[in-house]
């Protein structure tokens, strides 16, 4: 049977394909979702699994790219919506079935990149060929960012800990949301490109892709859950107001930074002033807690995410279980996968 160690070398599999692409060639930039690396990398992770051969693997893989795909209307004003809750999901299930119908003998199509007029470059990338900073290992991976202590978009993820901090600071001064004139968010240029949002926000998953709102969340309640995105509290007046009171101007140190590859930083500085003409000192965070350079930090509260993930759902003894056998490395790995998933079972 498959064992559990041939799933985690899938995924850094997985994580390598995509990411690599991703790294040098801006797929949203062009109007497409990312989701189509998604499909892309499950496809050849998946037809190798089916033990399919070298030239079986690159039908299906042309198959992937040859496939229609998503844009990202659904991750943008005005249309942003549930979709990109379940697109990766929805990706790698064409990946699947991708990866089935070549395991058939179905042919594949060896330019469909590179085919002058007709080929994915042309039609869909302006174009341009890919272009590549490094070759396939584990880089990737190794950089992997956990959305560990908020559930918000990854670019905010660092301005939503500046405006925890920040809460405290007011609090402590005594001050409120309504002694605030301005707040300006030093950031990258993703960040704006992606979730710098004015206007209104039509439901929970447009709330999740603006910055302003997932600022606006802590500084007034010293929280962001899921639940604050949520109709209820999105209805409170207060966070419109101060959405409106946030602008976004971005340093090009920030940017570049983020493009670094020894860096990958997402850093995020929040500045307040208020009515009165004075001004908080700048609050600033460059790597989320869920960053490669902050692991001692994260790991731990990583764990405790997945205990209280657990807790939810399982009793006390299958919920050990499940920890001794996914905490040990050694026994995880030599573990048959329909095993490690039946002790999901309730």
């Amino acid at each position: 049977p498959l064992t559990m160690r041939a799933v985690l070398t899938g995924m850094i599999k997985a994580h390598e394909i995509q990411g690599c692409i991703a790294l040098e060639n801006s797929f949203n930039k062009v109007g497409l979702d990312h989701v189509v690396l998604v499909k892309v990398a499950s496809t050849a992770v998946v037809a190798q699994m089916l033990g399919l051969n070298r030239d079986e693997v690159i039908n299906a893989v042309s198959l992937a790219w040859v496939d229609g795909q998503s844009l990202r209307t659904y991750r943008h004003a005005p249309n942003t919506g549930s979709r990109k809750s379940w697109a990766a999901g929805d990706a790698t299930s064409r990946a699947v079935r991708l990866a089935l119908i070549a395991r058939t003998g179905e042919m594949g199509y060896p330019s469909v990149l590179s085919a002058k007029t007709w080929g994915f470059y042309d039609v869909l990338f302006k174009g341009q060929p890919f272009r590549f900073q490094r070759p396939y290992g584990s880089y990737v991976m190794e950089n992997v960012l956990f959305k560990i202590s908020f559930p918000a978009e990854f670019h905010s993820q660092t301005a939503v800990e500046c405006a925890m901090q920040l809460h405290d600071r007011l609090k402590s001064l005594g001050k409120s949301a309504d002694d605030i004139a301005s707040i300006t968010i030093r950031t990258h240029e993703a960040c704006i490109r992606i979730i710098d949002k004015k206007g209104p926000l039509n439901n929970p998953a447009d709330r999740d892709h603006c910055i302003q709102y997932m600022v606006a969340v802590p500084l007034l309640f010293g929280r962001l859950t899921a639940a604050d995105y949520e109709d209820d509290v999105a209805a409170d007046p207060r966070i419109d107001a101060l959405r409106d009171k946030i602008t976004c101007v971005e340093d090009p140190a920030y940017t570049r930074d983020y493009h670094d590859p020894d860096k990958r930083s997402i850093a995020n500085a929040l500045t307040v002033s208020f009515t009165d003409g004075t001004q908080l000192d700048e609050v600033a965070c460059e790597y989320p807690i869920g960053h490669k350079r902050r692991r001692a930090d994260g790991i731990p509260l990583l764990e405790a995410k997945f205990r209280t993930n657990l807790a939810r759902i399982f009793p006390a003894r299958q919920q050990a279980r499940i920890l001794e056998a996914s905490l040990d490395q050694k026994k995880l790995e030599a573990m048959p996968v329909h095993e490690y998933v039946d002790l999901y079972v309730i």
